[in-house]
């Protein structure tokens, strides 16, 4: 099942399409990171302004440099340990959809821990998009049943995992983390 899921998951990106997917946090929307007609569509079907950044996710922390110029020591330490899922603003963006990259040059990445996510990652060998299935302005959705319709609609797969699971989670902890290594809290 998991890997009949991510064959399907990954073709959608492959060929620039929007996949709703469950993460190690919330339901999100997915979408090649490299692609910025991929991620024009994210921000289409969230309704979201196109000058707002997305949160990108990595299979593991092996892969930063590819998409960052310059990773403090600490970053590794911090993913290492974190205990909850945990998302670092790094500044230095590279290699990715400008989309997906803050007007200050800095990008949201996440080191996932999820099965799913990690297997579609590896396999598809870049970065994906992570961002919550809502319309912008609205609730974030703590369970499959609560995703609107007009984004089940608007997607171009939806992965067929964890839909009934009612384990409540929430987003991920945001640390902003300047080349130096001191960091700062943006959501706890």
């Amino acid at each position: 099942m998991l890997r009949e899921e991510v064959n399907k998951a990954l073709e959608i990106l492959k060929n620039g399409g929007v996949i709703l997917y469950p993460t190690d946090t919330v339901w999100g929307l997915g979408c090649d990171a490299t692609n910025e007609e991929a991620v024009a569509k994210v921000n289409a079907i969230k309704g979201r302004a196109a000058d707002k950044s997305l949160i990108v996710l990595l299979e593991n922390d092996n892969k930063l440099q590819s998409y960052v110029t310059e990773i403090p020591d600490v970053a590794y330490e911090l993913i290492e340990y974190a205990e909850n899922p945990l998302t670092i603003i790094f500044s230095g963006a590279k290699n990715l959809a400008k989309g997906v990259i803050n007007s200050d040059g800095s990008v949201g990445i996440r080191v996932v821990k999820h099965d799913f996510c990690e297997q579609l990652i590896q396999r598809f060998r870049k970065p994906v998009v992570s961002t919550s299935a809502n319309i912008s302005g609205q609730p974030t959705p703590k369970f499959f049943d609560e995703i609107s319709d007009e984004i089940k609609d608007a997607v171009d797969y939806i992965v067929d995992l964890e839909q009934e699971n009612r384990t409540a989670k929430k987003p991920s902890t945001i640390i902003k983390l300047g080349p130096s290594g001191q960091f700062e809290f943006i959501r706890k």
